[in-house]
């Protein structure tokens, strides 16, 4: 499943499904530059230890 990557706070959102641009569930990356973003793997995304789940995404997840 792809995530939606925020490389500016190292965040990963879950993207919202049938969205080809960077949606998210949540709606917190919407003001985010495009530049900013990248569709990832939450999978791959989550073993990098500076990269944290978005608590409105995930029920494991901190923060917004």
């Amino acid at each position: 499943m792809d995530g939606v990557l925020n490389e500016t706070t190292n965040k990963i959102h879950r993207h919202e499904t049938g969205c080809a641009d960077f949606r998210t569930t949540c709606g917190a990356t919407i003001h985010v530059a495009h530049d900013n973003l990248r569709l990832i793997a939450i999978e791959r995304a989550v073993t990098d230890a500076d990269v944290t789940k978005c608590g409105r995404c995930f029920a494991d997840g901190s923060g917004y």
